[in-house]
This record gives structure tokens, sequence and C-alpha cells, in this order.
């Protein structure tokens, strides 16, 4: 399997921003039950303007994480670029029969998000100088970390019938391509679904491009409750940067399956069901 991801810097930190990177671009071969082997660097960097120590640090950052990952590093492409960018293209591998993809989700399934929401709106705090520096924290720690744990966690569950990680599109928008992928609904429950504490209280001065964008998308398959406080329903909607995996397990296993993915240190929580396809929404929200 080969997946490629890269982005602009999320942080201030060189170094940090490199890890993001990494954990980023290794999600996707996780959220398919794979194992990463090997990667390719994909920057740009302006011209001038930027002190080589910087530059050297975001590679660095990167670097330590694929070690992390027992992932080999065996070059990339470098471009000149006004606006810094970084990410890898990823090779990984899977047994054949194991592939998990976002269509195999069932009726019945128990719903398992392995990470706290609220990375874009932190991303956007950073720049403005508006979040705390706990909050700060909190997401840069998660955004480091990578899926690898709760990726080989699954690997040891009978019963996972289908997974993604929650990046770009927000929690409704993986959790709506899931659920068209599966022929089924999803149904969140709201007062499940972990946040980054207190980022609810920021979520109005910081609201992404993204957030927007996703809502405007998604929103005609999501059904969501009046009763789910609004910041709470954007934060639904928030582009996540190296977020948590989505994971849709049988119904007999969900008890074991937390089990299993709490001990291997996976802050993991069941968020809701799935339920047979209903003709107005994809995702519902309660």
């Amino acid at each position: 399997m080969q997946t490629v991801d890269f982005f602009t810097p999320i942080v201030d930190d060189p170094y940090v921003f490199g890890q993001i990177a990494a954990a980023n671009a290794l999600s996707d071969v996780y959220a398919m039950g794979g194992r990463p082997l090997t990667a390719l660097a994909i920057a740009g960097f302006p011209k001038s303007g930027l002190e080589p120590e910087v530059i050297a640090a975001v590679f660095e950052g990167g670097y330590d994480k694929l070690r992390e990952a027992g992932v080999a590093l065996l070059g990339g492409h470098t471009v000149q670029d006004n606006e810094i960018k970084f990410g890898y293209a990823v090779t990984g591998a899977v047994d054949p029969a194991r592939v998990l993809t976002n269509g195999g989700a069932k009726p019945g399934d128990a719903l398992i998000l392995t990470k706290a929401l609220g990375t874009g709106v932190v991303g956007t705090a950073i720049k403005f100088g508006r979040a705390s520096q706990p909050l700060v924290d909190q997401a840069v720690e998660s955004m480091r970390r990578l899926n690898r744990a709760a990726a080989e966690a699954m690997a040891s569950i009978d019963g996972v019938h289908a997974c993604t990680d929650v990046t770009g599109f927000g929690l409704v928008g993986h959790s709506s391509e899931m659920a068209v992928a599966s022929g089924v609904t999803l149904e969140i429950r709201a007062a499940d679904v972990p946040v980054f504490d207190r980022v609810l209280e920021i979520v109005q001065q910081n609201r992404t491009g993204g957030m927007a964008a996703n809502r405007e998308y998604f929103e005609a398959i999501a059904q969501i409750a009046p009763s789910v406080p609004e910041p709470l329903q954007d934060l639904l909607f928030d582009p996540q940067t190296s977020g948590g995996l989505l994971i849709s397990v049988a119904p007999a296993q969900a008890g074991r399956s937390l089990q299993v993915l709490l001990s291997a240190g996976v802050q993991a929580v069941r968020i809701g069901t799935v339920l047979p396809r209903l003709p107005a929404a994809a995702v519902v929200v309660r």
C-alpha cells in the first residue's frame, strides 16, 4: 500500500512540525491495518529568509518519528516554495486477507474513536496567540502520537469490520464516508465524543476554513440534534491533523476492543453505534 500527505506548519517549533507531519503521513497505513516500511520526504522551502538550522530541525523531527515507527527513510524531493510544506510518501505492507477499509461497517457495530478532537481549532488559535499552553500541549502531544499502537491492537481483535483515520474531513465527514461506503448510518453520541480540555471555549473565535467547507459539504447527509451545543457541532466538522482512528467493531467484541486498546496506551472511547441505513442521513448525531 502507498499513501502521501504533506502540509504547511501547524506549530511554531520546526522539530515538532516535522514529527507531526511524519505521524500524519503514516496514519493512512495504520488505518488500513498495515505496517509502514519506507518513506520518501516531500518538502518545499523558501529560497531565502529561513535559517538552515530551521530546515534541518524539520527534517530531524520527521526522521526521529519515522525511526520510532520502524520506517526507513529512503530519500525524497525538495523544491523552492514561498510557503513551507513538508510531509512524506509512505509505502507499507498488509496481509491482503486483513486489509481494513471504510466500507465494511455493519448494523449493530460499536464505533470507537482513539483520539480527542480539536487540532484544527487549536492550530488556528496558535497562529493568533489565543490558545493556553496546557491546551497547546494537549493538541501537540496528540498530533505527535503515532496510530501505531491502535493499529497493532486492532490486529489482535476479531470482529473489526471497518476503519478510517479522522483527518481533513473531520469526524462527521469521515463518518459520512464510512456510512456511504458501507451502506449504513452511523449514530454518534455527542456527549461521548472526546475533545481537548477547554477547547470548546475557543471554538467560536478560531473556526477554520476547512471547518466551514466540511460543514457545507457534509451537512446535507448528516442530522445533528438541536440539543447538541453549537461549539461541539462545529468541532465535529473540524479538520484534524494526525487524528485518531474511527473503528467499527462487532458488538460482541466492543468491550474487549476497548480493553485491548486502553491496555496498549490508546485513549479509546466508544462514541456510537452503526444502524441500518436511514433514508435521510448517513450520520446522526444526538
